[in-house]
C-alpha cells in the first residue's frame, strides 16, 4: 500500500474554495489510482471522489459533482482537489488513498480503498 499526506484544508466560507493536495513521497503515483474520502464527526467515512491509474477517468459522489474536481499531477507524484462552491456539509477530515481499479475497458477507479491503512488526514471546515 503507497504512504500519502495529505495538506491544503483549512476554514472555508460557505460558496468558496480550497484545494487539497495528496502526495507520495519516494515514488511515483502513475500506476496507482487514487481516491479522496471523508469522515465528518459521528459519521462514517465516504469516499468522495477518485482518479483512474491509466487515462485519469475521474469519478465523482453526488453531492459534490459540478463542485469538486480531482485531477493529478504524475510528475509531482501529486492528486488534487479542488472544492469550489463549499457548503457546510463538505466540513470533514479528508483523506487520500490508493483505491482499487474496476478491470473495465477502459479502467475505471473504484471508491474502495486498497487497504485499512489511513494517515492524518486534513482538516476542512466550512463555515462563515
Amino acid at each position: 500500500q503507497v504512504q500519502l499526506v495529505e495538506s491544503g484544508g483549512g476554514l472555508g466560507q460557505p460558496g468558496g474554495s480550497l484545494r487539497l493536495s495528496c502526495k507520495a513521497s519516494g515514488f511515483s503515483l502513475d500506476h496507482f489510482s487514487i481516491g479522496w474520502f471523508r469522515q465528518a464527526p459521528g459519521k462514517e467515512r465516504e469516499g468522495v471522489s477518485c482518479i483512474t491509474e491509466s487515462d485519469g477517468g475521474t469519478h465523482y459522489i453526488n453531492s459534490v459533482k459540478g463542485r469538486f474536481t480531482i485531477a493529478r499531477d504524475n510528475a509531482k507524484s501529486e492528486v488534487y482537489l479542488q472544492m469550489n462552491s463549499l457548503k457546510p456539509e463538505d466540513t470533514a477530515v479528508y483523506y487520500c488513498a490508493e483505491v482499487l481499479t474496476q478491470t473495465s475497458i477502459p479502467p475505471m477507479c473504484t471508491l474502495h480503498p486498497q487497504g485499512d491503512d489511513w494517515g492524518q488526514g486534513t482538516q476542512v471546515t466550512v463555515s462563515s
